[in-house]
């Protein structure tokens, strides 16, 4: 009954469920389904809004046990796919370093499931996206076999999906948008660049093409300050009209605090002292506009420009 739900509206019975305790035991697992006929179904915190860790399906649940910080070299880091990113990052604090996708369920929220989700997070106007920031991905492909995908290789199913952008590349050109925040379908247009890296392709893939076994992700240093100027809007319509002029100010982050969050929020506990601390009068929406830097004095400045 657990797994049948996550975060979404929908609610569908597994096939089964397998707690892998390490790799292996993942690939066992897959061979197996594999070999039955039985579809397989990566999970990781179940964060997802729009029920993509639900499934009649054999689910494989990652965060158990395969949740190590395996290695951090320089500004990378090679995870296992169930490691919840607040526990992540609070191991790399000692480093100054974190990884800078943040999404709000980031005490949950698993960095396999943001990698099959090409997760954005509330910084993505400085930092990007999943996919800007996963340097290679190994994983166990529908039969069980194992793979690792960095940069590009010159045989096997990487190939054929480089074979495949490089067939289609006048119309991935053509329909591909281009926005800062696509998160929708295959990543085919990151392998049509100069130097393709194929891990890019697994993000965002929703365990459709792999499951994972291991990520390497590209760290960033901590800034030594952080201030945020908070924006009342007395409409919707005016907080966007205004987003495009308030990013060229140069922030980290632009967030959107709607009247849904304003009128909620002030009915829940732990939310009331918050919304006092921020808020003044009674506001539509808020638009939160964070800058980060190591120079206090410039940031200062930052929010100067911002009023």
């Amino acid at each position: 009954g657990r797994y049948a739900t996550d975060a979404s509206i929908y609610q569908i019975d597994p096939v089964g469920v397998v707690v892998p305790r390490n790799a292996e035991a993942a690939r066992v697992a897959i061979q197996i389904a594999n070999e039955s006929g039985v579809p397989v179904l990566p999970r990781g915190g179940g964060t997802s809004q729009c029920g993509q860790t639900v499934g009649a399906a054999l689910v494989i649940d990652n965060s158990k046990h395969l949740n190590k910080l395996l290695a951090v070299e320089g500004d990378t880091a090679t995870v296992e796919p169930g490691i919840v990113l607040e526990r992540l990052n609070a191991r790399l604090k000692t480093d100054a370093l974190f990884f800078p996708i943040e999404p709000s369920t980031a005490s949950r929220c698993t960095i396999g499931g943001m990698t099959g989700n090409n997760s954005c997070g509330a910084r993505s106007i400085r930092y990007g996206k999943m996919v800007d920031n996963v340097v290679a991905v190994e994983g166990l492909l529908a039969g069980g076999e194992g793979f690792r995908f960095a940069g590009t290789v010159s045989n096997g199913p990487g190939a054929a999906a480089l074979a495949i952008a490089a067939r289609e590349r006048e119309e991935i050109a053509a329909r591909y948008p281009k926005v800062q925040r696509r998160v929708g379908g295959y990543n085919l247009d990151s392998l049509v660049l100069n130097e393709p890296n194929l891990a890019h392709l697994m993000v965002g893939s929703e365990g459709t093409l792999a499951a994972f076994t291991a990520i390497t992700l590209k760290l960033s240093r901590l800034p030594a300050h952080r201030v945020m100027g908070v924006c009342h809007f007395p409409s919707f319509r005016a907080a966007m009209e205004t987003t495009r002029h308030l990013v060229e100010l140069g922030p980290v982050a632009v967030e959107l605090v709607d009247n849904n969050v304003l009128t909620l929020g002030a009915d829940i506990p732990i939310f009331v002292k918050t919304l006092s601390a921020i808020t003044r009068g009674r506001p539509d929406c808020l638009l939160l506009v964070e800058f980060a830097g190591e120079d206090r004095v410039s940031l200062d400045l930052d929010l100067k420009r911002l009023d």
